[in-house]
């Protein structure tokens, strides 16, 4: 059998704020503990710690609210920034100010010293496994509220449990259905593209190398976490094994 490295991207697990972007921001503490539950990935890198020797993860270091790497780096291209929520969010989950305003070389340092790193990192990951293997999978891996938040662009209520997120170009039919299989045999519900859509794919590869393979993975989080506390439920460690499970079948589907 032919290998196909896996890459699992993780950009949202981190509940790191430097000190030196807290300063910028105009919350208070509590409040800002309260975005980071709504906006954190928590426990993804938990749940998507799967072992092989063909498997690499990349974790974005710091908070998605202190630069977030899966907008644009330009505005005019990221339909989150009419929202203020491109690259660099100015607004909170529910609108309000996030940050006091940014000078625009403010702006670009953050995105020099947070976003740029982190994206030349996936594309020399990416890179690596195209150059040795001839074709890799890119797993982009979330969680996301059970009920959608104000600054959602679906706001349909009655989530699935297991949202899986495609590209047109980057991710075969044969992995869509594989994922879905993977998760519906478990008895999860599934959606495709919904609540979320999309798949992670860096821009040097993006809608030009079919080699680059790439599918989303989103967990419901209320399948596994408190969501006003942030804290595990109960039953997570079964939850989590049962998830790797499905999450196993998929990468070497």
């Amino acid at each position: 059998m032919r290998v196909c490295p896996v890459i699992i991207h993780l950009p949202h697990a981190s509940v790191l704020v430097p000190p030196s972007v807290a300063e910028q921001f105009a919350l208070t503490p509590a409040d800002l503990d309260r975005e980071l539950i709504l906006m954190t990935d928590r426990y993804t890198e938990e749940l998507f710690d799967l072992d092989g020797d063909y498997i690499k993860r990349l974790i974005y270091p710091v908070s998605r609210l202190v630069v977030d790497p899966e907008r644009f780096r330009d505005d005019a291209e990221e339909p989150m920034s009419d929202r203020g929520m491109g690259a660099v969010y100015v607004k909170t989950a529910y609108g309000t100010p996030l940050r006091n305003p940014l000078a625009p070389q403010e702006r670009e340092q953050l995105l020099r010293d947070y976003y740029d790193p982190h994206h030349t990192e996936l594309a020399r990951l990416t890179a690596d496994a195209l150059d040795h293997h001839r074709r890799c999978l890119i797993l982009d891996a979330h969680s996301f509220p059970s009920n959608p938040l104000p600054c959602d662009l679906n706001q349909e209520p009655n989530r699935p449990d297991i949202c899986i997120g495609t590209d047109p170009f980057h991710t075969p039919t044969h992995l869509v259905k594989a994922a879905v299989h993977a998760f519906e045999r478990r008895g999860w519900s599934v959606g495709v593209d919904w609540p979320y859509s999309g798949a992670m794919v860096p821009m040097e590869f993006y809608r030009c190398d079919a080699r680059a393979i790439a599918i989303m993975i989103e967990i419901n989080r209320a399948r596994y976490m408190d969501e006003r506390s942030g804290e595990k439920l109960a039953g997570f460690e079964e939850f989590a094994g049962a998830f790797k499970v499905c999450v196993g079948k998929i990468v070497v589907y």
